[in-house]
């Protein structure tokens, strides 16, 4: 048990090879690169928009309590 070995590398790219041919192995390239750069921009603004958050309810807390002293 463990990783992935060279003969299961070199099966699996057989097997992609013969269901979707030569010509057809760039494009599904490009889609899977394309959606991969899609997921990490998409999981990069769930992480600086909760990275803002904390910093959003500090200064409406440091609002809150400059109000209550005057």
């Amino acid at each position: 048990m463990g990783g992935i070995g060279m003969s299961e590398i070199l099966l699996i790219c057989f097997v992609v090879l013969i269901l979707f041919g030569a010509k057809r192995i760039p494009e599904v390239a490009r889609a899977l690169g394309k959606a991969s750069r899609e997921f990490k921009d998409a999981k990069d603004g769930i992480i600086d928009e909760i990275n803002r958050e904390p910093a959003v309810k500090d200064s409406e807390k440091s609002q809150d309590k400059s109000k209550e002293e005057k």
